[in-house]
Formats: structure tokens, sequence, C-alpha cells
């Protein structure tokens, strides 16, 4: 089954995903609204609503209707500064503001994790991700969608190394581990969002390109 969504909440409009997925949506003709929450201004558009500032401080003020919700927020340690601070990010916001959609009527919670997210992993990063997406699902949404995409492909505005040296390899591997260019998840997104599926959806990499096409 599909919906028409006309009223949107997005967090993460800045990020490289989250850009290309703002400016879909404001190109879509059956879209009445995006309620886009920043910490820096983003371009001015007539269906757009971007209040900006500090989540702490804006995410109460957030006001009506919501149809869907899609969250792209993301850092890294580096960029963070530490291991707290990513936290702080990936998981303490991410839920934050999953919190507040529910609260504004959301019935559908579209987000980006991370390929490897497991609450129990090794690995600090997947570790986070894993502990968001378990923090999610034990907030009971309706449908929570879950997208894991591998190394993100794509010019950001501020580059990382790490991804600017493994992405040229990461095209070679194949199945969920080869990279995903950012469009193509940021289509991809949209797509799940028209679906209804209750409860909860965890798309892969592999999946996530074929919706992307």
């Amino acid at each position: 089954m599909h919906l028409t969504p006309s009223h949107i909440l997005l967090a993460g409009a800045t990020g490289l995903t989250g850009e290309l997925l703002l400016d879909r949506l404001l190109n879509e003709p059956t879209i009445t609204r995006v309620l886009a929450p920043s910490r820096k201004p983003l371009a001015a558009h007539p269906r757009l609503e971007n209040p900006v500032g500090d989540p702490v401080v804006f995410l109460p003020q957030l006001s009506g209707r919501v149809d869907v919700a899609f969250c792209c927020l993301g850092t890294t340690i580096k960029q963070a500064g530490s291991e707290a601070a990513f936290r702080a990010v990936d998981h303490d916001m991410v839920v934050a503001f999953a919190k507040r959609a529910r609260e504004m009527g959301a019935r559908h919670l579209v987000v980006v994790s991370a390929i490897g997210a497991a609450p129990k992993s090794s690995v600090f990063y997947n570790r986070v991700k894993g502990e968001m997406e378990q923090s999610l699902r034990a907030q009971n949404w309706p449908q929570l969608t879950i997208a894991r995409p591998s190394l993100l492909l794509g010019d950001r505005i501020e580059p990382r190394l790490a991804e600017q040296i493994a992405g040229p390899l990461s095209k070679l591997i194949p199945g969920k581990y080869h990279g995903i260019e950012a469009c193509q998840l940021a289509r991809a997104l949209w797509r799940l969002a028209l679906e209804e599926q209750d409860g909860v959806r965890v798309i892969e990499s592999d999946e996530l390109r074929k919706l992307g096409k």
C-alpha cells in the first residue's frame, strides 16, 4: 500500500544525504510543508519552514501536522571531538528528534543508520548506531523504517578523509558493502516513505541502491 504524505519533518537537512532529500521533497508537488530545523539557515523556499538554533531549544517548540519524519542526523568521532560528543548526536539527538516527531503525530519514521549497526558490536560506531536503533524500536512507532547504507559517496562541503580514501575501493566490493551514492539513498528514502507497512523494516545497502535507481 502506498501513502502520499504532504507534511514532512526532516532532521539533518544540512548534511550530504539530508540536503539531497530536502531538495527532492521541495520538488515533490504533493508536499505541502517541510519542517526542517537546523543549526544553520537553509535556503528559503515557499514550502520550507526552517527553525534555526540549538535543538535543545527548538525541538520542544516544533508544532504543526507531521505525516512522515525523516532523520538524516549523523557525524563522525573526529568531527564531534570525542566518543561522548559523537553519541550525543548519533544516539541522543536522533532519539529526541524521533520522540518529538511522534508527539507531533507522525506515524512513520524513516531513519538513516549504518551498515553493521548492532548494540553489542565491538566497534564503537556500529554499537552506537545499534543502540540508537534499539531506542527507536522502544518508542513503538506504528511504522519504523531503518536504512543501513554502506559507505556514502558524494561531494561533502567538508570532505571526510576516510571516505575519500575508501570511496573508490568500496565501488569494487559486491553486495551490501558496495558504496552507495548519497543521491541514490535520498531517492530510496523518499520511496520508502511512500510505502505503508506496519512495524519495523530494516533496509540494507544493496536494497537501498536498487530502490534509489
